[in-house]
């Protein structure tokens, strides 16, 4: 049951931000040292187990849990996310945190600019052009053609896509399927598939990594618990400017324990990106009050 406690889910964000931040950080660590898809892959073996329990609690069995209408579409999202989590982890590797996170940051946008054409949601002027200025914000972040591009700066932008896909498809399924069939799908498709294509990518770890990648599993499943408890007591409208806080977050950890460097054109652009989002979101909760 949905309690409206906007402070308390403003700190459950906040706190959300921060450990998933923490778990990108643990992410680099471990992706410079191991193949990503083996990473990834024991993450999401957790992430799975984590899932089943919440689901089978939520919808009352397994059964009812993977109860789905739309099939197709539920494999499509756990398959996309499973893949998007990697492709960034790549990025964190090629990029740092920083530079990731700040064109990560754009998926809002790309959210607010397909919602149109997969959701058939009216997205006014002020909005359009808000993305456009965050698309510019993206555009000072890569730079191109005024220094030495970096090809790898594509890297977080695709995932940015590929999570702003996923966002809408999860919002599409939301119309026939329930949060807790969704959460399930989303866990256990993309287990089998980085189980599938990770297996073989097996490499022994140290034990210290492996305190690690136990770390990672549990900040994984602890923020998916904290964005839970955040979706329960508060409107998603409400909270979702403070999930901007992964950024500076992340970027701090990049700062401090990877030496990475915030450069002008970076935090100019992040802050076009954030600032764009921030008022995409504004205008989105002032549209559904009229």
């Amino acid at each position: 049951m949905q309690s409206n406690n906007t402070r308390l889910g403003i700190l459950y964000m906040i706190a959300t931000t921060f450990v998933f931040a923490v778990q990108d950080g643990i992410s680099r660590h471990l992706a410079g040292e191991y193949n990503v898809l083996m990473i990834v892959m024991i993450r999401y073996w957790f992430f799975a187990a984590f899932v089943i329990a919440i689901a089978r609690r939520q919808a009352g069995s397994i059964k009812a849990a993977a109860a789905t209408k739309q099939p197709a579409l539920q494999i499509f999202r756990g398959l996309l996310l499973g893949a998007e989590i990697c492709v960034m982890v790549t990025g964190f590797v090629l990029l740092g945190l920083v530079e990731s996170h700040a064109i990560f940051a754009s998926y809002p946008l790309i959210v607010a600019a397909l919602s149109g054409p997969i959701l058939g949601e009216a997205v006014g002027w002020r909005r359009w052009a808000a993305i456009g200025v965050g698309f510019i914000g993206v555009l000072i972040i890569l730079q191109p053609g005024i220094t030495v591009f970096a090809p790898a700066a594509i890297v977080p932008l695709i995932a940015a896509l590929m999570f702003a896909l996923y966002s809408l498809l999860t919002r599409y399924v939301a119309r026939k399927d329930t949060a807790a069939t969704s959460f399930f799908w989303t866990g256990t498709v993309g287990a089998v598939l980085l189980t599938a294509i990770g297996i073989s990518s097996w490499e022994p770890m140290t034990t210290p990594d492996w305190a690690w990648m136990s770390a990672l599993c549990i900040t994984g499943a602890l923020g998916h618990f904290l964005l839970i408890k955040c979706y329960e007591v508060a409107e998603a409208s409400a909270v979702q400017p403070f999930a901007y806080l992964q950024l500076v977050f992340a970027s701090t950890i990049g700062i401090i324990v990877f030496s990475e460097v915030l450069e002008l054109h970076v935090a100019v652009g992040a802050g076009l990106v954030i600032a764009s989002g921030l008022f995409t979101v504004w205008r989105a909760r002032q549209a559904a009050k009229t």
